[in-house]
């Protein structure tokens, strides 16, 4: 059997976090000048305009039933709605400074799931950074392999062979089984409590990489864009690439981003209990189904 590496480069694959024009720009300057002379001029023709009217007021007859004027009202500018922040009300927990986070992260997180391999992963340092990046780097269609090296499986990938032909070898699905399990374990109200609890850190650590605008966008993204990915029954034909990196025969699966090539790489099984899972937590998060990609 041989190492497959789909189209994925392990190390170095450095990701340019700042999208074009996210730069904060400076506020315009405003020149304010000192000239007295329009405003007294103003003044003066306000002041005349109120004694002439005071003099052709006080010339004319009383009227009999005076009618007060209709003043029309303004039209009321049209509200824009504004979208409601995911995950709703947050617990009234503080969060120390992400620095310091991890110790309360993991005992807020730990009531998510008990499954072993899930609380496995909460031994792991800088959990907000290492979350905040992945849901970055999954938005903008990276990989975020490099930063989940404690959810690698030990076993290497393998494919197999029938006459000509290169496939995924289905046994390589196994090695994901555990990670597949982990994330449907983790209920999804409760995900989506602790992500609003955890979001000041979470916005702190979004902007450290650069960005200024809300992270709410960016993780509905990284979730649509795994809901969008079409997970294929039959065996998948591979073709050799550069050393030992392996292509899709599929120009449709070829063209997909690095993280949802990943996706597939899970197998079927475990691929669309993932996709359940996060199609669950996008719900208690307060996506509006209309936002995401129907149910195959």
């Amino acid at each position: 059997m041989e190492h497959l590496d789909l189209n994925f480069r392990p190390e170095g694959d450095e990701l340019n976090l700042r999208p074009e024009g996210d730069e904060p720009r400076p506020p315009l300057a405003v020149p304010v000048r000192s000239n007295t002379g329009p405003i007294a001029l103003a003044a003066v023709v306000v002041l005349a305009l109120g004694l002439g009217t005071i003099y052709y007021v006080s010339r004319q007859p009383t009227p009999r039933s005076p009618t007060a004027a209709v003043q029309p009202q303004p039209a009321a500018a049209p509200t824009v709605p504004q979208p409601i922040p995911l995950g709703g009300e947050p617990e009234a927990v503080s969060i120390p400074p992400l620095d310091e986070s991890d110790a309360v992260v993991r005992m807020l997180a730990r009531m998510l799931s008990e499954n072993p391999t899930f609380v496995a992963w909460l031994t792991s340092d800088d959990l907000i950074r290492t979350f905040t990046l992945t849901v970055v780097k999954v938005a903008e269609g990276q990989s975020p392999a490099t930063n989940l090296k404690m959810m690698r499986p030990r076993a290497s990938f393998s494919v197999r062979r029938r006459g000509e032909d290169t496939y995924l070898d289905d046994r390589s699905y196994q090695r994901y089984t555990p990670l597949a399990d982990a994330v449907s374990s983790i209920d999804p109200a409760g995900a989506a409590k602790l992500y609003a609890t955890l979001k000041p850190r979470i916005e702190d650590a979004y902007r450290e990489l650069g960005y200024n605008t809300p992270f709410d966008r960016t993780l509905e993204r990284a979730i649509v864009s795994l809901l969008e990915t079409t997970v294929p029954d039959k065996p998948i034909l591979l073709q050799p690439g550069r050393a030992t990196e392996y292509l899709y025969v599929d120009p449709a699966l070829e063209r997909l981003t690095k993280a949802q090539k990943h996706l597939l790489r899970l197998g079927p099984r475990n691929a669309r209990a993932v996709q359940a899972s996060l199609r669950n937590i996008a719900s208690a998060l307060g996506i509006p189904p209309d936002r995401l990609p129907p149910v195959p």
